[in-house]
């Protein structure tokens, strides 16, 4: 491993996405991306995924030149044309228009299509509720959960994630995929040469695994069972088929080059506390996190990937010497 600050590491990656075929925005939105979730320790979607984007792009599974679009056909509600390109441009885009839109209207959501892998959504509603907004973030990802019953993947690992601010503190984060783990823990496992733990997955028979190339290629085990998979059932809706999106049985893989973009959906719900005609939200949120903090034992949801951003911020983060060698060195 090789330590790196993280204000190189998002210098390497943007250079390696750019000339892999991306815009120089394009590149930098990326690189932010990735290095934030491998910052906060979510290395499923961290450096892990960069292998993956740049064959993507060279094979025009991503079309790194594209620039996302929005239109607004409802007064608070913004869709997001993603144009086959980065999740991240059009994630950047929501964001900066959705506090206004919330402020104005109460309450805002964009609705994003044709995309592709978003990687930590927390991120992503975090940075809303610094702005003093709750938030909610679903995505649909290709097809890796089977409906409860059945042995055939329908959904993805659907993530969710949540934030909504506290007073004088960073915000609180809840960010989880619908799968027992997120599926960037196998494809990580896979590159370490790693067996993952029994009851993360199961073959293409319906079998329990520890190899991570036959979880690959078989099915996630839902979170929570039948109501894991009846909520990856309500994000394909509201991610997939509310937004114009492929389902996840329809989009092309996350993890590899092959065949046509994945064209999946993301929906972002921005709410102002203030628009509810309250004007104690900020004492009722302190309140909740003082009853969870007193017990002993107990954290709020997001806590451990402050302490490991903090660390990174001060300390860097590794990077994998293979990859290196893969794509040069870490300064040019």
């Amino acid at each position: 491993m090789t330590k790196a600050t993280l204000d190189d590491a998002r210098a390497w990656v943007a250079r390696i996405v750019q000339a892999s075929g991306a815009l120089p925005a394009t590149a930098r939105s990326v690189a932010t991306a990735l290095v934030a979730a491998e910052a906060d320790g979510l290395k499923g979607h961290g450096l892990s995924r960069l292998p993956t984007y740049v064959g993507m792009l060279r094979s025009g599974k991503i079309d790194g030149r594209a620039t996302p679009a929005a239109t607004r056909p409802r007064p608070g509600v913004l869709a997001v044309d993603a144009a086959c390109g980065f999740a991240y441009p059009a994630i950047d885009l929501a964001l900066a228009e959705l506090p206004a839109l919330a402020r104005q209207n109460g309450l805002a959501l964009a609705a994003i299509k044709r995309s592709n892998h978003a990687g930590a959504l927390g991120l992503a509603v975090e940075r809303l509720a610094d702005a003093g907004l709750v938030a909610l973030m679903l995505a649909n990802t290709p097809e890796a959960i089977a409906p409860w019953g059945g042995k055939r993947a329908v959904f993805g690992t659907n993530p969710i994630a949540f934030a909504a601010p506290l007073a004088g503190r960073p915000p609180v984060v809840i960010d989880l995929a619908l799968s027992k783990v997120a599926r960037g823990n196998i494809v990580a496992a896979k590159q370490k040469g790693e067996a993952i733990p029994h009851g993360w997955a199961l073959d293409a028979q319906g079998h329990p695994t520890t190899d991570p190339d036959a979880a690959l290629a078989g099915t996630m085990v839902a979170m929570g069972d039948a109501k894991g998979a009846a909520l990856a059932m309500m994000v394909e809706v509201m991610a997939g088929a509310l937004v114009g999106a492929h389902l996840g049985f329809e989009a092309s893989s996350f993890l590899d080059e092959k065949g046509p973009p994945p064209q999946t959906g993301q929906l972002i719900i921005a709410i102002d506390p203030t628009g509810l005609g309250g004007s104690n939200f900020a004492e009722r949120m302190t309140t909740l996190a003082a009853a969870i903090e007193v017990q002993d034992g107990a954290r709020l949801p997001g806590s451990r990937r402050l302490a490991l951003r903090r660390a990174a911020v001060e300390t860097g983060i590794d990077i994998p010497d293979a990859m290196i060698a893969q794509f040069g060195p870490i300064r040019a």
